[in-house]
């Protein structure tokens, strides 16, 4: 069997899409030593050193290629509706994984995988762009009626694209993501976190945010929390880590005016992958509050670190966290705050929870999901 992968998005910093194709992939070649995979890009692998470092990271095994179609500056539509089928036209695969947006003018003998990881664009269509709004609208269910299986990440986003889309029911699984190899059993010397914190100008005492800064992450909410204890707490910072790139949440710079934290709340910007365990490591807090998600990696990433966590009250965080973090309404900024407080305060709690959150961590397993993707392809096949 043949089988097609796309991998745009690993090397380019994105957040949950490409730990999932990363870690999917790895893990696949680790299983499988019989089918055939090409692996697309859009990016020159000889010309570009970081692809080249994250591609030797997956380890792959001779069954696996890299196929490098275009360049980086390429449209992403003109790659997808037609550098990638013209490609396939002449070298066809028996399946093709990609996420969202299929490519539509593939032969139908090719079997179509699409991830979705959350369908946040329906339930909050007012916290995107208008014209990606326009452009899903038009593409999500075309690309639903092409593919022959929709993949997703949790119980709770396949309920979620079931009623948003119920002519597609009946092609919906989902398996859980996980933790990377890069988050275990790590140990850092105090030399090395000190190193972090004179690079990204880290403060010795804060709370953690780590992800993009969109809207929907609810950011806020987590900005009036900590004002309401900051004056309780001289020494404590919070650092919303993640670049002010795409669809960036404006209301963030106002809360900091409005609450005078202008010296308390910190942006050290993008976060180098090798760099996030050592983030968790030094944080006292890790708080994940968003409106919506369909997994939540970053709460199994701070679990595994040791990190308690705090996260906002919604299906896929009670599903994936379940009694290992402390959660709270979306909206209720002085339960968030008074949760701040009791982890800063009580340590037999806060032990508890990084406690929990070991073993709650534990039960998640990348292998097992690429098994899972393993027998969907013989299946489709």
């Amino acid at each position: 069997m043949k089988i097609g992968i796309d991998i745009r998005n690993i090397g380019k910093g994105r957040t949950g899409d490409e730990v999932v194709f990363f870690n999917l992939v790895k893990n696949l070649s680790q299983i499988d030593s019989q089918n055939e995979y090409l692996l697309f890009t859009d990016r020159q692998l000889e010309n570009d050193s970081s692809l080249g470092a994250e591609i030797e990271k997956l380890e792959l095994k001779e069954n696996f290629k890299i196929v490098s179609l275009g360049n980086q500056g390429v449209n992403k539509f003109i790659w997808n509706f037609w550098t990638l089928p013209q490609y396939l036209k002449k070298n066809p695969v028996d399946i093709y994984q990609t996420q969202y947006i299929v490519p539509f003018f593939v032969d139908q003998k090719t079997k179509i995988i699409t991830i979705i990881h959350d369908v946040s664009f329906k339930v909050f269509p007012e916290l995107i762009k208008l014209t990606d709004r326009i452009l899903l609208s038009i593409f999500i269910p075309l690309s639903l009626k092409r593919a022959d299986k929709i993949m997703t990440i949790s119980r709770f986003s396949a309920e979620e694209i079931a009623k948003y889309y119920p002519f597609c029911k009946e092609k919906i699984a989902w398996t859980y993501n996980a933790i990377g190899d890069e988050f275990k059993d790590l140990e850092f010397s105090s030399e090395e976190l000190e190193e972090i914190e004179n690079n990204y100008k880290l403060p010795k005492k804060f709370i953690l945010y780590l992800g993009t800064l969109q809207p929907r992450k609810n950011l806020p909410i987590l900005i009036k929390a900590f004002a309401k204890i900051s004056s309780e707490f001289p020494e404590l910072h919070l650092v919303l880590a993640g670049g002010r790139g795409y669809n960036f949440d404006q209301r963030i710079d106002a809360e900091i005016r409005k609450n005078g934290l202008k010296d308390r709340v910190l942006f050290p910007g993008f976060i180098l992958n090798e760099d996030k365990p050592k983030f968790y490591k030094l944080a006292e807090i890790f708080c994940f509050p968003s409106l919506y998600e369909g997994f939540g990696i970053p709460i199994l990433e701070a679990f595994i670190l040791g990190t308690p966590v705090i996260a906002s009250r919604i299906p896929p965080h009670m599903e994936i966290a379940g009694n290992a973090a402390l959660l709270f309404e979306p909206g209720k900024e002085e339960v968030l705050a008074k949760q701040i407080k009791t982890l800063l305060a009580d340590q037999e709690e806060k032990e508890s929870y990084i406690k929990k959150g070991f073993e709650q961590a534990a039960t998640f397993s990348w292998q097992k999901a690429a098994q899972d993707y393993l027998e969907i392809y013989k299946n489709l096949n």
